[in-house]
């Protein structure tokens, strides 16, 4: 049974490599603007964690929001509907103040 990170992991791969095709990129071009192949590679197969700082940066040149990266990522992970977690999200800033 994978733990909870592994399958995090797993569905943050699952979501990059699909924002990679849907922009017609090989892994070998987002690799060129982003980091190496092999570490590409490693996190679209779920053996490795991005930082922040690298979802930021993987996600721009993927033509995203990091934010939306990631919202994909947990609705992926949790198997939510979108709107089940905009409804979060909104309880949670709403909670902060904002």
């Amino acid at each position: 049974m994978e733990s909870a990170d592994e399958e995090l992991r797993k569905a943050l791969g699952v979501v990059l490599k699909e924002a990679r095709l849907r922009q017609n990129l090989s892994i070998l071009e987002l690799a060129q603007r982003v980091s190496g192949r092999t570490y590409l590679s490693a996190l679209e197969r779920g053996e490795k964690m991005p930082t922040i700082g690298k979802v930021d940066e993987i996600s721009r040149e993927l033509g995203l929001h990091p934010l939306t990266l990631l919202t994909l990522t947990y609705l992926h992970f949790e198997g939510n509907t979108p709107e089940d977690m905009m409804t979060r999200i909104k309880t949670d800033l709403e909670a902060f103040g904002v």
